[in-house]
């Protein structure tokens, strides 16, 4: 014997605080692009960071932008982020956003990183020593080339 009955619809779960927050600083960013891209703008957003993430930033916008100068700066979901032809490849997801133990490097599909049929879209970051900084710019410069 089967039950037939309906089963209660289960409460989708809400967005917490700080993913409220995220969003409505997306919506800002996309209401005045002019105002939210760019290098001030990334700039701005990682002076405001913690120390511990700040220095990570500091260090990332530079090898990214060393690794490719054509990358624009700009802020997504109010972090730092670089994109090609508006659309962002890769961004920086500071600890302290969303109460993380650790950074991260994300990139997104256009960044076209495959490696087979799984691989990594972000990297957690605790520091960035001579091997991580090697292997940002290698990720960063097959991002900017793609596509």
């Amino acid at each position: 014997m089967t039950d037939t009955a309906p089963r209660p619809r289960r409460k989708a779960a809400a967005f917490d605080a700080d993913e409220r927050a995220a969003m409505r600083e997306r919506a800002r960013e996309a209401a005045a692009p002019g105002a939210a891209d760019g290098e001030r703008a990334v700039l701005d957003k990682i002076a405001e960071l913690p120390e511990a993430d700040r220095a990570l930033a500091e260090q990332l916008h530079r090898l990214i932008l060393q690794a490719a100068p054509t990358l624009a700066p700009r802020t997504w979901y109010g972090m730092p982020a670089y994109a090609r032809d508006g659309k962002v490849l890769c961004f920086f997801q500071p600890a302290s956003k969303f109460k993380a133990r650790y950074a991260t490097l994300g990139f997104s599909d256009g960044a076209a990183l495959d490696e087979g049929t799984m691989w990594p879209t972000a990297f957690a970051l605790r520091e960035l020593g001579a091997a991580e900084q090697a292997r940002v710019l290698e990720l960063v410069r097959r991002a900017a080339a793609a596509g």
